[in-house]
């Protein structure tokens, strides 16, 4: 395996579509990192089969901040969300429902998910190579958290969108024979969250107008875990290509 970059930045979304945290080191399980998206708002007159709400629906969820919990446990849930007028309220308790709901204008419930709440898969990465490139066509800074990833990528060789040709392959995170890894299954095909400034939530829609005129919609791509381990800020990064042979 080819060493390609190293680990940027390690995120993870305790509340679906509500601010994530940036963590140095991170525990990869068979369902994602530990603590990644365990709680969805649930909208509660839905009736398809992805009743969770998120940003696309209500942009102003990306102001929301789930508050670190004090023994800093990261397989158990956040204790306390801070709403945008900066008001504390429990996670689960219904005056954070109440007031996403009134903001949203139909009741909503939290929910606590074992393995979480997914789009499409259970980890996404990508480079910063090309966030770079995206925003640069956009007129706009190069904020990683419009792409909300899991794992954000330092390429040895920064190449935008080079991420495409680690389909099918295989990444290893760290030297050790036993290094957590993922199969690389599919590009991330991006949704109008990278729109949304994550200050604000105002939109910009120059962000997705660049990432389908330079990438087709895509950037980044989605993953599943082969080997559990700890993801650490600063690990090589090496690559498989398919058909190598190499096991995971």
């Amino acid at each position: 395996m080819s060493v390609i970059g190293q680990i940027e930045a390690l995120f993870r979304y305790p509340v679906k579509s509500m601010r994530g945290e940036s963590l140095g080191s991170a525990l990869l399980g068979w369902h994602g990192i530990e603590g990644d998206r365990r709680l969805a708002l649930r909208r509660v007159a839905a009736r398809g089969d992805f009743p969770w709400l998120s940003a696309s629906k209500l942009p102003e969820l990306i102001l929301f901040t789930p508050q670190p919990r004090a023994d800093r446990a990261a397989q158990l849930p956040p204790t306390h969300v801070r709403t945008p007028d900066g008001a504390e309220l429990p996670v689960l308790g219904d005056a954070l429902a109440a007031e996403v709901g009134r903001r949203l204008g139909e009741p909503v419930h939290m929910m606590q998910l074992k393995h979480g709440v997914f789009d499409e898969a259970s980890i996404s990465v990508i480079s910063s190579a090309t966030i770079g490139r995206i925003c640069a066509l956009a007129g706009t800074s190069a904020d990683v958290r419009r792409f909300r990833p899991n794992i954000l990528v330092r390429p040895t060789n920064p190449i935008a969108f080079d991420e495409d040709r680690w389909i099918g392959g295989s990444l290893r995170f760290g030297d050790e024979a036993d290094a957590p890894r993922l199969a690389v299954t599919q590009r991330d095909q991006r949704c109008a969250m990278v729109c949304f400034d994550p200050d604000d939530a105002a939109s910009s829609p120059a962000v997705m107008r660049a990432a389908v005129e330079a990438n087709d919609n895509h950037a980044g791509v989605y993953c599943a875990v082969t080997r559990t381990g700890r993801l650490i800020v600063g690990q090589n990064l090496y690559f498989d290509p398919p058909g190598s042979g190499e096991n995971p």
